[in-house]
């Protein structure tokens, strides 16, 4: 008898222990995207365009996508970029195209590179689209841009203006939550 109740004693501790540590369940979090149409002109660089790019435009569309944690963070973010461009000279090559943290007037460093390769957009009669999709964005950064969209600008870079050729501020970027919110990481 000894032995059976040293066994039914032990097998309880392990019962009661196995339903104290309960698992943690999965944080959730929330996934939102927020676009930006951004109108691009030459008369928005710094200094503004006057060569033979000076007869371009286009539009960059950009829906930033974010991941917030329970506590509204940012954990992870990207972008998918669509850009449109017209009015080039025939044969222009496309050398870049980023987001700068800015405001209007003013140049500033790249914040988020959409990841053209040189001649990725080549422009035979002066036109084209191209869009880049998955692009990281850092946490920061996005948290930078939805916080102060006029603070920052996407310019396209040609081999005539390696500078900058067209350039638009970000504004609004209305949010909209995807499908699936929210969502278990």
């Amino acid at each position: 008898m000894n032995r059976l109740s040293v066994l039914l004693v032990g097998v309880s501790v392990l019962a009661v222990g196995c339903g104290a540590s309960s698992p943690t369940e999965p944080s959730t979090g929330t996934l939102t995207t927020s676009t930006f149409t951004v109108p691009l002109s030459p008369a928005n660089e710094v200094p503004a365009i006057a060569n033979a790019d000076a007869n371009a435009s286009g539009t960059a569309v950009i829906a930033l996508t974010v991941t917030k944690d329970d506590s509204g963070d940012i954990t992870s973010a990207s972008a998918n970029i669509q850009i449109s461009v017209t009015g080039f000279p025939a044969g222009t090559v496309v050398t870049d195209a980023h987001i700068h943290g800015g405001p209007a007037g003013v140049n500033a460093g790249v914040a988020v590179n959409a990841g053209l390769s040189s001649g990725e957009l080549a422009l035979a009669n002066g036109s084209g689209s191209v869009t880049k999709s998955g692009i990281n964005v850092p946490s920061a950064t996005a948290a930078a841009i939805l916080n102060n969209p006029a603070g920052h600008y996407f310019n396209v870079h040609t081999a005539l203006n390696p500078d900058g050729a067209i350039r638009g501020q970000l504004a609004g970027g209305g949010a909209t939550l995807d499908p699936g919110t929210p969502v278990a990481y």
